[in-house]
């Protein structure tokens, strides 16, 4: 994708989690006050795909699900016009490492303080807490009402 570098990009994880909703809601905000723009990042992995006893997957199909779910739930979240003007790319990989490369000369990246296989008492998850840690622009981790 071709990153225009005047363009204000804020850029969210998106994972299914009550958390990643409501950073795709803050996103979605934050780049209405910025005249920016809002790619929304989802990352898909295979369990196992690296260990020689993983099973026999079609990855092509994994892929296709995954733009499946993100493109519902987009619309499930903020309704049909919102969603519409939001980019997205769905990339296999490991979730933290694609959010760096994707915030690469972003305004901002958006995360949810804790993704699906948080762990209830976690403050934060292990993707939130290392892209913090990591990226090359400001991060904003928002916390779901739901934890």
């Amino acid at each position: 994708m071709d990153k225009d570098a005047s363009e204000r990009r804020v850029v969210v994880g998106v994972d299914g989690s009550h958390s990643s909703y409501e950073a795709l809601r803050w996103a979605v905000r934050y780049a209405g006050l910025v005249d920016g723009v809002v790619e929304a990042v989802a990352v898909w992995e295979l369990p196992g795909l690296y260990g020689w006893s993983g099973p026999a997957v079609d990855m092509d199909v994994d892929e296709d699900e995954t733009r499946r779910k993100m493109s519902e739930e987009l619309t499930e979240v903020l309704g049909a016009d919102t969603a519409g003007s939001v980019r997205t790319r769905v990339v296999h990989g490991n979730a933290a490492d694609v959010l760096l490369r994707a915030a690469e000369g972003a305004e901002v990246l958006v995360v949810g303080s804790r993704g699906r296989g948080g762990f209830a008492r976690a403050l934060l998850g292990s993707v939130s807490r290392h892209v913090s840690q990591h990226a090359s622009c400001p991060v904003v981790i928002v916390r779901s009402e739901k934890e």
